[in-house]
């Protein structure tokens, strides 16, 4: 990190030694509209994947850790995408939505839709990266849950039986509340995965159609390693290192993860 900042300040394009540059990367990445952008893709991608990933992790992760018939079974499916690498998982999605050689190749004439090409339609790309990836990391935050939901006490929805709770009632007043802290955890991992997600959008769309996926981890290995401009790559690696770092200690704090000693506190 210490190397990153001092690189931040130079210009260097990765043979010789770098020459100090002053604040010339910085106040390049300020007035760049392209950085301006990819900050904002980023960010929705943050938000979009948080809001998919965490009601569908939260309800697997609970139902998993009943006894139902065949639980292990179908969580073991789940987890399987654990088991790729993201290189592999974005190659085979590639593979699979591809217009011409792909399933939407027959399907889409077959349904009357034409050619459907979700990774060349400026809007659809996006949102292919943002299925993609919580089809990737939902079963490790239903791990986290599951894990979690296992360590809640049986005596306090023993009582609630007794006093006539329904389980959509135990969910809300036992569950949720007990799960407080791995929703914290998984939240942080979730928010700092997204603003760090790179291999997936250099497989799949190359930063395209355009620049409509063009993130900013994508943005700064472009920077980096396809213009060899690695001081200005280097801005843009430390800004995004502070802010997902930032972003994390205001959840921790907020959410009062900090203080918390347990999740059976209070009980």
């Amino acid at each position: 990190m210490v190397l990153v900042a001092y690189l931040s300040f130079t210009h260097w394009g990765g043979l010789g030694d770098p020459r100090f540059a002053g604040f010339d990367n910085w106040t390049r990445l300020a007035g760049d509209r392209l950085m301006h952008r990819a900050v904002g893709l980023s960010l929705l991608l943050t938000v979009a994947s948080w809001a998919i990933q965490t009601p569908i992790s939260l309800l697997l992760g609970v139902w998993s850790a009943g006894r139902q018939r065949g639980r292990a079974v179908v969580s073991a499916l789940f987890f399987l995408p654990l088991l790729l690498s993201s290189a592999a998982v974005a190659i085979v999605w590639r593979a699979l939505l591809d217009p011409n050689f792909g399933p939407l190749a027959w399907a889409g004439p077959f349904l009357g839709l034409g050619t459907v090409d979700l990774l060349g339609g400026s809007t659809s790309a996006f949102w292919v990266i943002v299925f993609v990836a919580s089809w990737q990391f939902i079963p490790l935050h239903m791990l986290l849950y599951q894990g979690g939901a296992r360590q809640i006490p049986a005596t306090l929805y023993q009582a609630a039986r007794i006093d006539g709770a329904g389980r959509l009632g135990m969910f809300w007043h036992i569950t949720l509340p007990q799960l407080r802290n791995t929703m914290t955890t998984s939240s942080i991992l979730m928010v700092v995965g997204s603003l760090t997600y790179f291999d997936t959008v250099l497989i799949m769309t190359g930063g395209g159609p355009g620049t409509d996926t063009t993130i900013v981890p994508y943005l700064m290995y472009r920077a980096g390693f396809r213009s060899w401009e690695l001081g200005y790559a280097s801005a843009i690696a430390f800004t995004l290192v502070v802010a997902a770092t930032l972003i994390a200690l205001v959840m921790v704090r907020l959410t009062g993860f900090g203080s918390m000693r347990s999740t059976r506190e209070g009980i």
